[in-house]
């Protein structure tokens, strides 16, 4: 199942000022925002969504913007809307998922990100795609 999971702000909660839409700039109520086509159960009454965090001395070259820690943010789910298409298109999501968040600090420790493991799963189980990753990755890169 497809899902878009979208956590936002309840109303007059602190940093409003800072969340804005980096095209755009405007404000948002909206902290983050899921894609999720698992079939996990859906974030409940105080699930704490992941917050990712980049520490400069864990940055690899490679991927000088990539983030290198996560934590459980300061954000605590408080209610779960969902809503799903009258009509099942075949494009797009089956599911979406609105969870309100308050504010709700908390002393979580940084963990480091896992490594990245490339499978054919992450390919929607098709094997050719699969295999011509990672005939590619085998190609030496030019930096």
């Amino acid at each position: 199942m497809r899902k878009w999971i979208v956590f936002r702000a309840e109303k007059r909660q602190p940093g409003w000022q800072e969340r804005k839409y980096a095209h755009t700039g405007s404000l948002t109520k909206i902290l983050a925002e899921h894609y999720d086509c698992s079939d996990e159960p859906l974030p409940e009454r105080g699930y704490r969504p992941p917050e990712f965090i980049r520490v400069d001395q864990f940055a690899d070259a490679h991927y000088p913007e990539a983030k290198t820690h996560y934590r459980l943010s300061d954000w605590e789910v408080t209610n779960v809307e969902t809503y799903t298409p009258d009509i099942p298109v075949g494009i797009g999501f089956d599911m979406i998922v609105i969870c309100y968040c308050k504010y709700s600090p908390i002393n979580s420790p940084l963990q480091p990100m896992p490594e990245r493991q490339v499978s054919v799963e992450s390919f929607g189980g098709n094997e050719e795609d699969y295999s011509r990753w990672l005939e590619k990755a085998k190609e030496p890169t030019q930096v």
